[in-house]
């Protein structure tokens, strides 16, 4: 592994123990997952699965399932820089769980390259759909080992 790798790895391994730390102030029993959005070494976004803003933050029904309004939390991330001065052109996405279907095609529109994630979606066509629009993927099944 070359010394930029190395280093490389380091910050990757970073990032997604934050999306890791900000996942947890999802409101979601199923699934808490979080996203940053960096983009030329500061963190641009973040966002964590729930419901809109104004609305009650429950996400799941009476039966557990989820309510088809939670956004994910990419979704989240992407959106909130939609509202603010930044772009997400060239920029890297760090995740808890790799992206759905649904959720990739934002990323692509985003213009985001890079996605990193530490966990798989049970559905991997997301993942397919970025590795055929040229976004970067790279998994990092345990950020919290050390080298």
């Amino acid at each position: 592994m070359t010394k930029e790798h190395a280093k490389q790895l380091r910050y990757d391994k970073a990032y997604l123990r934050m999306a890791e730390t900000w996942a947890q102030l999802s409101h979601c029993n199923r699934k808490k997952v979080g996203a940053l959005i960096v983009k030329d070494r500061m963190i641009i976004s973040d966002g964590f699965n729930g419901a809109p803003s104004g609305f009650d933050n429950c996400c799941e029904d009476d039966a557990g399932e989820t309510l088809w309004y939670v956004l994910h939390a990419e979704a989240n991330a992407i959106l909130k820089v939609a509202k603010s001065t930044h772009d997400c052109g060239g920029a890297t996405l760090y995740l808890t769980l790799s992206p759905c279907k649904e959720c990739s095609k934002l990323v692509v529109q985003a213009g985001i390259s890079k996605v990193v994630f530490s966990r798989s979606y049970k559905d991997d066509s997301g993942l397919k759909f970025l590795e055929s629009a040229g976004v970067d993927i790279v998994q990092i099944e345990n950020p919290f080992d050390e080298e």
